[in-house]
């Protein structure tokens, strides 16, 4: 485990390596304690480099077995090795050689998940971001690009699966029970891409027919028995091939593709040249053991992954501060596929409320950084919502201001100029200034700057003059190490809607350049002017959310409840409501802390009401809708000195509310939402099941709730409605009967089933109040939970922390104190899980005073242990500054 913290990679500092590697032929002897691997490197020196530059490879924890170059065993005196470094000090003079390395490592005591490890008797790798150096000494950087030839062996009886990157070339029987495969990939790859799984596997197979008339063979492997849990996830994965064909254009480019699922992963999925490894939590499902939103997620992950053959693999990025180039592009990419499949206005509002959930608290506190960050000390650190879903928006913002024919253009024109090459967010937004025209360089402040724009705006309608006028005003608030901003280019999609609903025209706008109902913001002020409006119009924002800031709009609540009923966009729509909800709850608050009751507008619960009802909205879209927004968003809002107690009261009252107005029409509704056919992850029938069970969630809070929410779980034929009813027994009526017997009943049906326990776990991790810190505590002690496995600690521990507001902020610092503990015990297996988890602490300056100094302390104590790893340090340590 590296414990090293000082050194701090810049930006600027890039530069090319001296030496390539453009063929790497890898043999590898499985054991589970001593797998021996040796690794023939075809070393070439750049152009201009000196003869006497030394070839220095990364390593991390390798033990050297044997080394020559040429044919020719090193002496001692031609270099020096440790387990972390390899330097050949006088390289042959010949700009080409061939290094041989053997090296040792051992797959079973790998707890970190990283580089090669074992995974239920399967062998497994996974390499990004610095795996692959815990392999072999390597250049193990995006930049160096090599065409890999793996040749695996291994017992017969043990793996008989033997399983690389690229195509099958050879396999055979050898002596002694063991067998051999040779796998080649003809596409240079960064070593982060490479892939290696070996063990007994079952398999699902089936076949996709390219645009071209290609045949590639398909696999998803699985643990045996399971591979009725994988049918999804193949259909996922044709739909996703054939859609990125259709969209952009792309071909998948080897004779095969395999997906592999396996129960110890660090993330959820790996796109390793035709070998993706997955969490086997996106890969499994059926009605039985997985939600609706299971389905989606297995879905859009899929997706993801497959999408990256092009947008990380074929194209990869030149050095980790371009890991957006990969991943938000391919973000965005998932989420258009997502939207086509399903609903495009419920797949936004999700995205959106998933950016705010985690990237906003992100860009507001002590971890922000840009999308493109600077510099870092610990990569691993760096696959965060910024880089993710705010890179996502980025790209989107690039079709909104070039429109779709020209960013379609843009993105051809990336794939032609840049196959098979490490690229930069230069050459990116280069393609798209090409294709257009367009000069890109204050809207690239979005990829080079952190923070999250605010607009400030305000309206008057003067009718005599027939004039309507929006004052708008930008600002970036200041983040570690970017006190001053400079002024952003801002997409704004806007709406004049009338008093029927209907857009109001204009005869001409001045004060910014308005086009295709977008103003584009780029100076701190704009007074936007629009001439022949003789009605006063009612102005709606931010249409689909064009781009990823905060609005401070001076807007009568009159005109939020009008937009909330008639505003064409649906995401305005939304919004309109949510910003209606946002408010009510952030005075009734104010009211909690003053010591009152909190009162609420009898208008908010009727409007309520009426989105219920509204069948001319998808069920889906509705269901989003009533979901009040989370405690951490309200407290996001408020900004400082907040009480997560005060919080929770707030948002309870406004739920019982909306519920005790409703009853009626809630039941009614709630009756006629009930599946009457088979069950279907279809987005229609997901959406009805969401309907139903948030009016279950107001239900509940009602005289007989608990009955209702038992018969409910009694009743339930799928996950998804099971895990709802459970989910609302536990957290509205905790320590009743009703719902101790529910959960007593869940644990005996899937006790054998990792996966929904998860789901067991995690519903009693965000049970509300003080007393779950101690049900946390128990649930750590279950036969079934286990620290050394990441989808365990996330379902337990991590939910509970980024989760459960009143649990994990408990007024006494016992929360605290039980997750600094963990994190500690989890960094002694796993640096890069226990690091994702401390970010939970990230908002600690907003908490009240008292709790403020019990976080605080918490994290003081992770600081203050010797020897921390890297991973960890760096997020404490940035986390404190």
């Amino acid at each position: 485990m590296r414990t090293d913290t000082g050194q701090v990679f810049r930006l600027e500092d890039y530069r090319p390596s001296d030496y390539l590697i453009p063929r790497t032929s890898l043999d590898f002897r499985l054991s589970p304690d001593a797998t021996h691997v040796t690794a023939l490197l075809t070393i070439e020196r750049r152009e201009g480099i000196a003869a006497s530059a030394p070839l220095v490879l990364d390593g991390d924890g390798l033990t050297l077995l044997g080394i020559a170059i040429d044919g020719h065993l090193l002496q001692a005196s031609d270099y020096e090795a440790t387990p972390d470094r390899l330097t050949i000090l006088k390289p042959p003079a010949g700009r080409r050689f061939e290094l041989r390395l053997e090296t040792e490592i051992a797959p079973s005591r790998n707890e970190a998940l990283m580089g090669l490890y074992r995974s239920n008797n399967v062998y497994c790798t996974q390499c990004e971001a610095e795996g692959f150096r815990r392999i072999t000494y390597f250049l193990d950087r995006p930049d160096i690009l090599s065409v890999y030839t793996v040749r695996i062996e291994a017992p017969h009886n043990e793996a008989p699966l033997l399983l690389s990157n690229g195509n099958p070339v050879e396999r055979g029987a050898l002596d002694g029970g063991r067998h051999y495969a040779v796998w080649h990939d003809p596409f240079p790859k960064p070593s982060y891409l490479f892939a290696l799984v070996a063990g007994a596997l079952g398999k699902v197979a089936s076949n996709f027919t390219t645009m071209s008339g290609r045949e590639v063979e398909l696999g998803i492997y699985v643990e045996p028995g399971k591979e009725r849990l994988a049918g999804y996830a193949m259909d996922a994965l044709k739909r996703s091939m054939k859609w990125d064909e259709e969209a952009f254009g792309r071909e998948y480019d080897l004779d095969v593709f395999n997906i592999v699922a396996v129960s110890d992963f660090n993330m959820g999925a790996m796109e390793n040249k035709g070998l993706n490894v997955f969490n086997d939590k996106y890969v499994l499902a059926d009605e039985e053991t997985a939600t609706d939103a299971d389905f989606a997620n297995i879905e859009a992950i899929i997706a993801h992954e497959y999408f990256h053959n092009w947008t990380g693999n074929r194209i990869t990025c030149r050095d980790w501060f371009q890991l957006c180039l990969k991943e938000g592009l391919t973000v965005y990419r998932d989420h258009e596929f997502s939207a086509d499949q399903r609903s495009r206005a419920v797949k936004r509002i999700a995205e959106v409320r998933t950016l705010r959930a985690h990237q906003f608290p992100e860009d507001q506190g002590p971890l922000a950084h840009p999308v493109r960050p600077r510099r870092y000390r610990e990569i691993n650190n760096f696959y965060t919502a910024t880089v993710y879903e705010k890179g996502s928006e980025v790209v989107r913002m690039i079709r909104t201001i070039l429109g779709a024919e020209t960013f379609r253009a843009g993105m051809d024109l990336y794939f032609e100029r840049h196959d098979g090459e490490a690229a930069t967010i230069e050459d990116f937004l280069k393609v798209f200034e090409d294709v257009s025209g367009r000069d890109l360089a204050q809207f690239a402040l979005w990829y080079h700057q952190a923070g999250t724009p605010n607009l400030t705006v305000s309206s008057a309608h003067n009718a005599a003059a027939k004039e309507f006028t929006l004052e708008i005003e930008q600002s970036v608030p200041p983040t570690p190490s970017e006190s001053r901003k400079r002024l952003m280019h801002i997409p704004l999609a806007f709406g004049l809607v009338g008093a029927d609903g209907k857009p109001v025209a204009w005869d001409s706008v001045e004060g910014a350049t308005v086009d295709d109902g977008v103003i584009h913001i780029r100076k701190r002020r704009h007074m936007v002017r629009f001439t022949g409006v003789a009605e006063r119009p009612v102005v709606s924002l931010n249409r689909g959310f064009s781009a990823p800031i905060t609005l401070s709009v001076q807007q009568k609540a009159d005109d939020q409840f009008f937009l909330a009923a008639h505003d064409s966009d649906a995401f305005s729509r939304w919004q309109a409501f949510n910003t209606l909800l946002t408010d009510a709850l952030i005075a009734a608050f104010r009211q909690v802390l003053g010591g009152k009751a909190p009162v609420f507008s009898g208008r908010l619960a009727e409007l309520a009401g009426r989105i219920a009802g509204d069948e001319a909205l998808e069920p889906a879209y509705r269901a989003l809708a009533l979901t009040l927004p989370g405690e951490a968003d309200i407290a996001r809002d408020i900004g400082k000195g907040i009480d997560p107690d005060a919080i929770f009261a707030a948002r309870e009252a406004l739920a019982r509310t909306i519920a005790e107005a409703n009853s009626d029409a809630f039941s009614a509704l709630y009756d006629n939402l009930a599946d009457k056919g088979p069950f279907s992850p279809d987005a229609a029938s997901a959406g009805r099941r969401a309907l139903r069970n948030i009016l279950l969630d107001y239900l509940s809070l009602l005289p007989e709730g608990a009955t209702l929410a038992a018969r409910h779980f009694n009743a339930a034929t799928n996950m998804t409605d099971r895990a709802a009813a459970l989910a609302v027994l536990a957290h509205r009526h905790p320590g009743r009967a009703e719902a101790e017997e529910a959960l007593a009943a869940f644990e005996a049906r899937y006790r054998s089933d990792a996966l929904v326990l998860d789901k067991w776990f995690q519903i009693q991790a965000g049970v509300p109040g003080a007393k779950t810190v101690d049900k946390v505590r128990e649930l750590m002690r279950h036969p079934a939970f286990s620290i050394a496995n990441p989808n365990r600690v996330r379902s337990l521990i991590g939910t509970f922390s980024s989760a459960n507001q009143t649990g994990f902020h408990r007024p006494d610092g016992e929360g605290y104190r039980l997750f600094a503990e963990t994190v500690l015990e989890v960094e002694k297996r796993n640096p890069q899980v226990a690091a994702r988890l401390a970010t939970a602490l990230r908002s600690w300056r907003s908490l009240e005073p008292g709790r403020q100094a019990k976080a605080k302390q918490a994290l003081l104590d992770m600081a203050k242990v010797e020897n921390l790893s890297a991973d960890l340090r760096d997020i404490v340590e940035r986390t404190l500054a």
